[in-house]
């Protein structure tokens, strides 16, 4: 669900396992990230123009990927500038053009400095890095007067009568082994409202989007990928053996798949 750059964010005692995992250099990583993108974009790129993204605004994509928003942001939006942030940025090759600055960059790097923007976006990033709240405050100090910053990240909406099935018992392992690996951690994105609210910006809302989870769309190829892709570790919780993981797959493939998958919460704010 994250850019590629957002997943290979943390270091744990393995190292940096998540570019082990889902490195750029695997032949589906560009299409994996890719079909999460054509669920999320369109929603993303309505909520950034309705919040003002168009000509004149210069605008920051942190965790950029494959440069599907930004590309959108200048096409659509026609905004003056995106500037794509990513610590992987051979994704974004194609991105290249006079109003587009790509930055190989740790959004962790204390010494870096970009100026200022008018649209600060970041989606699926923050809750890989396990200090996003310091980072939310770094990210909202380069807003300039009038600017809004835009932060997407995922939210679990589980069945509650539901415990024990391979869908949801695969999920479970997917998001502890994340955690216990890049450091991945959800459970605060409904509080990130009130982040932004802290930090002084006004406006601040948020809201849900959970996209429809159907057999065989982009989004139910992209669970598919990564559950592949994370066999051993998803084992390792000791939440599922091979056989169960192979049971949620075919599931996702199956006209019988009913359920109401990961969700991304957006919230946004804006400097006085």
């Amino acid at each position: 669900m994250a850019s590629r750059g957002a997943e290979r964010r943390g270091a744990t005692r393995q190292g940096h396992y998540g570019e082990e995992l889902f490195g750029p250099e695997h032949l589906q990583e560009a299409e994996r990230i890719d079909a999460a993108a054509l669920i999320y974009d369109p929603v993303t790129t309505h909520r950034l123009r309705a919040l003002g993204a168009g000509p004149g605004s210069r605008c920051l994509d942190v965790g950029a990927g494959t440069g599907t928003v930004a590309r959108r942001l200048l096409e659509e939006a026609g905004v003056e500038e995106v500037v794509a942030l990513d610590r992987d940025t051979s994704g974004l090759d194609a991105l290249a053009g006079p109003r587009v600055r790509v930055v190989t960059a740790d959004l962790t790097d204390e010494s870096l400095r970009l100026g200022g923007f008018d649209l600060i976006h970041a989606r699926f990033v923050l809750m890989h890095l396990p200090e996003r709240r310091r980072i939310i405050s770094r990210l909202a100090g380069w807003l300039n007067p009038g600017g809004r910053l835009v932060i997407g990240d995922a939210v679990e909406v589980p069945n509650a009568l539901d415990t024990s099935s391979a869908y949801r018992r695969t999920m479970d392992a997917m998001w502890q082994a994340l955690r216990s690996t890049i450091g991945t951690d959800t459970s605060c994105v409904p509080a990130c409202p009130h982040f932004l609210r802290e930090e002084g910006l006004r406006d601040v809302a948020a809201e849900l989007f959970c996209p429809p989870l159907v057999a065989d769309s982009p989004l139910a190829r992209f669970w598919c990928e990564t559950w592949e892709r994370m066999r051993p570790a998803l084992q390792e919780t000791g939440r599922v053996d091979a056989a169960v993981v192979d049971e949620a797959l075919a599931y996702l493939a199956s006209p019988r798949l009913a359920e109401l998958g990961p969700g991304m919460v957006m919230a946004w704010g804006q400097r006085s």
